[in-house]
C-alpha cells in the first residue's frame, strides 16, 4: 500500500519535496496544503500530532492567566512561528511579545527579538524537540524567558529558565507545581491546580 492511500490522498497526491539545503523560514507561507501548525527545524518541516486534552487545558488556563496579568507593553500569542533564522521557524504554544510586534492583519511570524517568553507544552512526540532542540535555539536567538510544561497525574509541572547573555543558554530558576509565582518576566501568578477546572 502507498503512503498516499493509507493517509486517504489521491495516488497522483505530490508530496512536498525539500529543495537541496532544506526547506527556508518563508516556504511556511507559501507551501500549499501544509497542515495546520507545520514548523520548521532545521530546514526541514515538522508536522504535529492531535494535541491532548492536556494540552488544549494548559494552553487555555496560560493564555487566559498571562492575559489577565501582562503589562500593557506587551502581548499575548498563541500557536504563532517566529522565524528564529532562515531554516528554523519553530511555533511555540504561547509567547508573550513586545505590542509593537504587531505589523497588522497579514503577520504570519515574529522576529525573536521581539518575544519575551517562548512557553513549549510539551506533547509525548514532541519530547526530543521542546526538552533539547527548541531551547537551545532559543537561547541562542537571544529569547530571554523560556518555560517548558510538562504533566504530572493530568497537571502541569512548569520548568522556569532565564537567559545567560554571556552564554546563550538557558540557567534553570525552578520547578512549579500547583502555582507559578514570578517576578520575571513580569510579576504573575498561575493556579496551575486550575489547568483542570473550568473558568467560573
Amino acid at each position: 500500500m502507498s503512503a498516499a492511500r493509507e493517509y486517504g490522498l489521491d495516488e497522483d497526491y505530490e508530496w512536498a519535496r525539500p529543495p537541496e539545503g532544506g526547506w527556508a523560514a518563508e516556504d511556511l507561507d507559501r507551501l500549499p496544503n501544509l497542515p495546520p501548525h507545520t514548523e520548521l527545524i532545521d530546514g526541514s518541516l515538522v508536522f504535529v500530532s492531535p494535541q491532548t486534552r492536556f494540552h488544549m487545558h494548559t494552553l487555555r488556563l496560560l493564555e487566559r492567566t498571562l492575559l489577565e496579568q501582562v503589562p500593557d507593553k506587551f502581548d499575548i500569542y498563541r500557536e504563532f512561528t517566529v522565524r528564529l533564522d532562515k531554516r528554523n521557524r519553530p511555533e511555540p504554544d504561547v509567547l508573550v511579545v513586545r505590542a509593537d510586534a504587531d505589523t497588522g492583519p497579514l503577520q504570519t511570524w515574529l522576529h525573536p527579538d521581539d518575544v519575551l517568553l517562548a512557553v513549549e507544552i510539551v506533547s509525548e512526540d514532541s519530547q526530543p524537540r521542546d526538552r533539547q532542540v527548541k531551547p537551545l535555539k532559543y537561547a541562542r536567538a537571544g529569547i530571554r524567558h523560556h518555560w517548558r510544561v510538562e504533566q504530572n497525574d493530568g497537571l502541569p509541572v512548569v520548568y522556569v529558565y532565564e537567559l545567560d547573555p554571556a552564554t546563550s543558554t538557558y540557567v534553570p530558576m525552578g520547578i512549579h507545581r500547583d502555582q507559578l509565582k514570578l517576578t520575571q518576566p513580569f510579576p504573575l501568578t498561575v493556579d496551575l491546580a486550575a489547568a483542570d477546572r473550568r473558568h467560573r
